[in-house]
């Protein structure tokens, strides 16, 4: 039986893997383990959700443990396309290395004051999870050295350069192959075109090529397009999630101004929604990807700009409001669902004018994605999925020496709170967040009102 006992990994790491029950490497780590550990530089086309993130996590760290890092330089550097992405490749990193002493990991990205991440960099990290944009700002004012990174990783390569990151990802990477002896380059992208294989052939010697199957296959999830009118595309978003009931959905639009009439629309029809678009603050961002992703919100409507980078489990459905223009995007949008295993649905709505790209889609694919009239939709209100729970911002973090724990004992000893009601927890510098049950909320919020946590009053609210 596979395992990850059948590779070469320290001690630290295999403990970890333990912690977090993972016991069998899946299809993508089988594939790609063997020339990741050995060192080559490696290109992976894999769709998201297939467990990269821990595969190229391990190779850093099993590197980290041969050759500990200096303490003036990085030893590995992790591109990624957004900021989201960044956050969660280095919490994963993180929870990997937590038996590992002395391993700082540390994500650079833009949408926040640069001042906290120079500081951070104070004391170099082992690792760096970076944006390009950032991390160029950062290099180019001359405060990160990149002469000791032996591992290198461009992490949805292909969102990178659709987002424009091109120059900046080649002034990068020039400079780390210049600076840096023996980097060991890794890519990973969920399709393989031309731009791509560019980019390996530069940035790569002699690269493992590895494509686990065809990149626009998904055969773990079900896709199924409706024919609707054109002025019936909001309703028939509103039918098609009353009838299947997901606990969770993304509805992709093509534009910010679908994206506001549809939340609108769905809101009034009495969803709990969050939307994701260019035009939305960080912090807005945020709060919406950590509302969804907590099961504090039920659908998220976003555009595909806005959505690239995401990387949130055990999403049921996947709604297209519009067909995309080429299959890659759509392959990229459906992808958020049937992730790690699970089984997922695409829904794609079109109208008449939208079948001849069907058609298109369909004569690269595997299998036809199937024609459905929707006239047989109906909208029920009393059918609407209500989310799991409410979500609770905290203005208090690890910079006021908070930690999950502390939360977790204040709601449940203090507030006399059942455990069975509250969610997810998470704790970021300045602010935290909690995700609790709606009959819980009166009570949490009076405590943090009324009593000292860790001796301090703390304020907190409800997140709308």
């Amino acid at each position: 039986m596979s395992n990850f006992q059948q590779y070469e990994l320290c001690d630290e790491l295999l403990t970890s893997l333990t912690d977090l029950k993972y016991s069998e490497p899946t299809a993508t780590q089988e594939a790609c383990l063997p020339d990741l550990l050995s060192g080559k530089d490696v290109a992976v086309e894999a769709k998201t959700g297939s467990g990269k993130t821990l595969a190229f996590g391990l190779t850093i760290l099993n590197k980290l443990s041969q050759t500990p890092a200096s303490a003036q330089h990085p030893h590995a550097l992790v591109l990624c396309p957004t900021r989201e992405l960044a956050e969660q490749v280095s919490y994963q990193l993180q929870l990997l290395a937590k038996k590992m002493a002395n391993t700082k990991i540390l994500p650079l990205f833009g949408g926040v004051a640069l001042a906290p991440q120079l500081s951070s960099l104070r004391h170099a990290p082992a690792v760096v999870v970076a944006t390009p944009g950032r991390v160029l700002d950062i290099i180019s004012q001359g405060k990160l050295d990149l002469s000791g990174v032996k591992t290198l990783v461009l992490d949805e390569a292909d969102r990178m350069l659709d987002m424009g990151f091109s120059d900046q990802m080649d002034w990068i990477l020039s400079a780390v192959h210049k600076q840096a002896k023996g980097v060991q380059t890794l890519l990973f992208s969920a399709t393989f075109g031309g731009n791509i294989k560019s980019l390996s052939k530069t940035y790569q010697k002699n690269a493992e090529i590895i494509a686990l199957k065809d990149a626009h296959t998904r055969a773990n999830i079900d896709q199924v397009a409706y024919k609707v009118q054109a002025d019936k595309r909001e309703y028939a978003v509103a039918a098609l999630l009353s009838e299947y009931q997901p606990d969770s959905a993304i509805v992709f639009c093509q534009t910010k101004l679908e994206v506001a009439s549809l939340a609108q629309k769905l809101s009034d029809d009495g969803f709990t929604l969050v939307q994701l678009q260019g035009d939305m603050e960080q912090f807005e961002r945020s709060n919406a990807i950590i509302l969804f992703s907590a099961d504090c919100a039920n659908v998220m409507i976003a555009t595909d700009v806005a959505s690239r980078g995401l990387d949130i489990a055990n999403v049921g459905m996947v709604i297209n409001f519009r067909i995309s223009d080429d299959l890659d995007i759509h392959t990229h949008r459906i992808g958020r669902t049937g992730r790690a295993g699970e089984t997922g649905i695409a829904i794609t709505l079109i109208d008449d004018s939208d079948e001849i790209k069907l058609i298109g889609f369909n004569a690269q694919l595997s299998e036809d994605i199937p024609i459905k009239q929707s006239q047989a939709l109906r909208f029920h209100a009393n059918r609407i999925k209500q989310p799991a729970y409410v979500g609770i911002q905290i203005d208090a973090g690890k910079k006021h020496k908070l930690s999950k724990g502390d939360i977790l004992g204040a709601i449940t000893k203090q507030a006399k709170i059942p455990s069975k009601d509250i969610g997810k927890i998470q704790v970021a510098a300045q602010k935290s967040f909690a995700a609790v049950k709606l009959r819980s909320v009166k009570r949490i919020l009076m405590m943090f009102r009324e009593e000292k946590v860790k001796g301090k009053r703390i304020r907190a609210r409800k997140i709308e």
